[in-house]
């Protein structure tokens, strides 16, 4: 008779713990080459063709250390404001599973490429946590197995060692994370700053970042770690709350059932939403780490460091608060306008082009986003230039060209790729600024609706929303609104 799961813990049991969270997330650089051979480092290959005796692990072949991922490996240090080592050491780690030909995996142990890291966090409820980074090491991929896809897949498995070799770098946070919140908010700033300085494109779903969770429970109060159980690939942001909520709530049912926990590797299930047990864990000296005999030690001098350091683009996290403090923007805006690296350096040209650095950030993120969108492009291929929008933007600014007129232009500057000017001259696009010719219209308008000028005099003072409505539409969108406004008040009163 198979065993009963015990019951999640409820709600009041949960209040009574105290989580506690690290996460090891795998990063593959973003090099064009494999780590210690010269085999493609892409995805989507036909299965086993980007492979060599080297990443095969045949007899005799001899790793050669990609000079290209060190460098990576050591901005994404820098992005995490990591100390870089002057001397790290490769280690083989010893386990066999049928996606490792080799029966090794080429990693750091006690000697790892940097350590003592962090990153800033902000909750839901505005709080700022820095969260611990313990260590980076560089390490090669393992292959990939697949159960399922094949017409024989309820037989075989089957097993793609394209990605062999793939060169990693694994993150390993400080046990400092305390709910699935703070899980989530580390690997959204993790990603993102790894991203902004280019080491890798951080796609999940190409297999480019990868996290599993370490998680325990505690009575609070109290000052040991719980057990811990390690929670693997998980491949979303979303399954990673998911998961972590269900295996607090597992643990906690465990204990106040009077179980214990086990030290295991677990697996979660997407469509149940639940982890499950796949094996025991491994304690590191399960592993027989031992020097890696076909690499000399890693060597990083100060110079590389100091060079490799000066290159560095500025973080997003500071971006973010540089635009709230200098550009006056909102937090949230601040945080679209930061989404990406691109996005950062197009609205950057926009605000110095425009003299309005509030006025460009409405205009990315609405207009633009907006023709982005619906035409299936990323804004590193707007046929409009950062320049050109800010030059937009400061033709509204200057009361050259009204805020309607203007979203006439941008969809012509975006099939054609002309600027704002030009199109304005070739078109006759610009902002009436002749007073007279403004009160012209209004009189027309007044004299044409008499009704709605009782009901302004009446008191129903919204009416004048419907004359400036009328003027704008007899102007064709030339007449400035804030005028027309000033106009009608007078001649209503």
């Amino acid at each position: 008779m198979a065993a009963v799961a015990p019951a999640l813990g409820t709600p009041e049991q949960i209040a009574k713990y105290e989580p506690v969270i690290g996460l090891e997330v795998h990063v593959q650089l973003g090099t064009n080459t494999k780590i210690f051979c010269s085999c493609p480092n892409e995805f989507g290959s036909a299965p086993n063709t980007n492979v060599c005796p080297v990443c095969l692990g045949m007899p005799g072949a001899l790793p050669v250390l990609n000079h290209h991922a060190v460098e990576l490996a050591i901005q994404a240090s820098y992005a995490l404001h990591c100390e870089v080592r002057n001397k790290s050491i490769f280690a083989r780690k010893n386990y066999f599973y049928p996606d490792l030909p080799k029966g090794y995996q080429i990693s750091q142990f006690d000697k790892p490429l940097s350590e003592f890291g962090w990153v800033d966090i902000v909750l839901e409820d505005g709080s700022a946590k820095r969260i611990g980074i313990t260590r980076i090491h560089m390490e090669d991929d393992a292959g990939k197995n697949t159960h399922d896809g094949y017409k024989d897949s309820d037989t075989y498995s089957y097993v793609d060692l394209n990605r062999c070799g793939s060169p990693l770098t694994e993150i390993v946070s400080e046990p400092d994370m305390r709910s699935s919140e703070e899980a989530f908010q580390y690997l959204t700033e993790l990603k993102l700053a790894l991203q902004f300085v280019g080491v890798s494109s951080c796609d999940m779903e190409k297999g480019h970042l990868r996290c599993d969770a370490n998680v325990s429970v505690r009575l609070k109060g109290t000052e040991p770690f719980g057990t811990k159980v390690e929670i693997k690939n998980l491949n979303s942001f979303r399954f990673l709350r998911q998961a972590i909520d269900f295996e607090i709530a597992r643990q906690v049912g465990v204990l106040e059932s009077g179980g214990r926990i086990l030290q295991e590797t677990r697996l979660y299930n997407a469509d149940l939403g639940e982890t499950f047990g796949m094996r025991s864990k491994e304690q590191a000296h399960d592993y027989r780490y031992f020097p890696e005999p076909d690499l000399v030690p890693l060597q990083i001098s100060e110079e590389w460091k100091a060079r490799v350091k000066a290159a560095m683009p500025e973080l997003p996290a500071n971006m973010r608060k540089r635009f709230i403090q200098d550009y006056g923007l909102k937090k949230y805006d601040a945080e679209v306008l930061t989404a990406t690296r691109a996005v950062a350096e197009f609205y950057e040209a926009a605000a110095a082009a425009s003299g309005d650095p509030k006025l460009a950030a409405n205009w990315v993120t609405s207009d633009l986003f907006g023709l982005l969108k619906a035409d299936g492009k990323e804004i590193e291929e707007s046929p409009v230039t950062g320049e050109r929008l800010g030059e937009l933007v400061a033709l509204v600014a200057k009361g050259e060209l009204t805020g309607k007129l203007a979203k006439e232009v941008l969809p012509k500057m975006f099939t054609t790729g002309d600027s704002a000017r030009a199109i304005m001259e070739r078109e006759g696009l610009k902002a009436m600024n002749d007073t007279g010719e403004i009160e012209r219209i209004i009189d027309q308008i007044v004299a044409a609706n008499p009704k709605q000028v009782e009901q302004y005099k009446g008191g129903k003072t919204t009416v004048i929303g419907f004359f400036v409505g009328q003027v704008m539409k007899a102007s064709r969108g030339q007449a400035n609104p804030a005028t027309v406004t000033e106009i009608l008040s007078k001649k209503l009163a």
